[in-house]
């Protein structure tokens, strides 16, 4: 990958607003689901074969879509819904509160946690339930406990998913039980994942293959199993949820981390949902790398600042800025980072002056900004005088009181 950097003459005051980078953001990184994303294929070159009729493969670090079959059809997703109800518990809950199970979350049927009316349990030991055991009783009674009612909870999702991007999708409870008007998309399906996995706690319970509770009042031991198989038999596999309806079919929504990258892949109405995720994730990991090019934060540059108190500024990154990209898309790709030769005063913290930009045959393929960490006023006489004048009162006064 080559690397090239271009100088713009001194810019003047004009630049974009913040709302117009978080819509690039959210372009490039996956979170819109408009035309950009809407025109994915199978990015394998028609090489994989899903037994799944939708499924779709992106990567963590970018949200670029790796592999896409009838991804954006909407379907019944079973207890994948899950994984918005777990985003947020996490999101909106306490997980020390102690929750009060309700004779409605008691009696909600299909997989089970088997709590029962009136028992009394940690948010986070029902939420464990919720993500590991798939526990709908355990859904009911969480969605109850954060919003009121599970019908204000579900509320919340929708209200979630539209912000995630997840355009595609509509909730009725927070389970999954097949329900009029209850759909989603492996691609959103794919979003909700991707937020969700940037929680930690959240990564780590769908991480965990089995949790031991010790139960209070009963003196008993409880060992909830997760009921994702690819955790033990897929390299590096990290999550995130299983979910089998009639309706629905075996789903799954799984994730793997190798080294620096990070693979979501979503199967949905399959007849081998473990097979059909490990080959992939295996497709992913074998054909693709990420290309770190900046941390959320990082000084990438230093620029010389005209007429400012200070006479450079330090250039950041907004966020984690990285591609995605196979072997083939490297030995054609190259990075371009496009910032002027001189900043003007005055300056803002986080204004935007420039931005790094990833080449795939010629064409651009990421884009990313480049803001300002500090603020910068321009240079008057006055304040001259007092950066100058201050040190020496406070100096003074350090004299007089020793």
């Amino acid at each position: 990958m080559a690397i090239s950097s271009r100088s713009r003459a001194t810019r003047g005051r004009g630049h974009r607003s913040p709302a117009a980078v978080l819509l690039t953001l959210s372009i490039l990184l996956g979170v819109w689901t408009g035309p950009v994303w809407g025109a994915a294929a199978d990015a394998s070159g028609g090489k994989l074969r899903m037994s799944a009729d939708s499924a779709v493969l992106i990567d963590w670090n970018t949200g670029r879509i790796l592999y896409a079959k009838a991804a954006t059809k909407p379907r019944p997703m079973a207890s994948t819904t899950k994984i918005m109800t777990g985003l947020l518990v996490l999101e909106k809950g306490n997980l020390s509160d102690v929750v009060t199970v309700s004779r409605r979350a008691a009696a909600t049927p299909g997989s089970s946690m088997h709590i029962r009316t009136g028992e009394r349990l940690t948010l986070e030991r029902l939420l464990y339930g919720v993500l590991m055991r798939s526990g709908n009783d355990a859904s009911v009674a969480v969605a109850e406990h954060i919003a009121g009612t599970e019908a204000a909870f579900v509320a919340m999702m929708n209200a979630k998913a539209r912000a995630l991007g997840a355009y595609n999708t509509q909730f009725r409870n927070p389970h999954g039980l097949t329900a009029p008007g209850h759909y989603s998309t492996a691609f959103d399906l794919a979003l909700m994942a991707r937020a969700a996995l940037a929680n930690p706690a959240f990564a780590d319970i769908v991480a965990t293959r089995e949790k031991l509770f010790v139960t209070a009042e009963e003196e008993r031991q409880v060992t909830l199993r997760n009921t994702n198989r690819l955790l033990w038999s897929f390299e590096g596999a990290d999550g995130v949820k299983t979910g089998t309806t009639s309706a629905a079919g075996k789903c799954l929504v799984a994730s793997a981390t190798r080294g620096d990258e990070k693979l979501i892949a979503v199967v949905l109405h399959s007849s081998d949902r473990y097979g059909d995720a490990a080959k992939l994730l295996s497709y992913g990991f074998d054909h693709y790398r990420v290309v770190r090019l900046a941390g959320a934060g990082e000084v990438v540059r230093t620029l010389r600042v005209s007429g400012g108190i200070a006479l450079r500024a330090a250039i950041v990154a907004v966020d984690q800025y990285a591609a995605a990209l196979s072997e083939e898309e490297m030995a054609r790709s190259r990075v371009e980072w496009d910032l002027p030769a001189t900043l003007r005063a005055p300056l803002d913290a986080g204004e935007l002056v420039g931005e790094v930009r990833v080449y795939v045959d010629g064409e651009i393929r990421e884009t990313y900004p480049l803001v300002t960490r500090d603020e910068n006023p321009r240079r008057t006489l006055w304040l001259v005088f007092l950066r100058g004048f201050l040190p020496l009162v406070r100096w003074l006064a350090g004299v007089g009181i020793g």
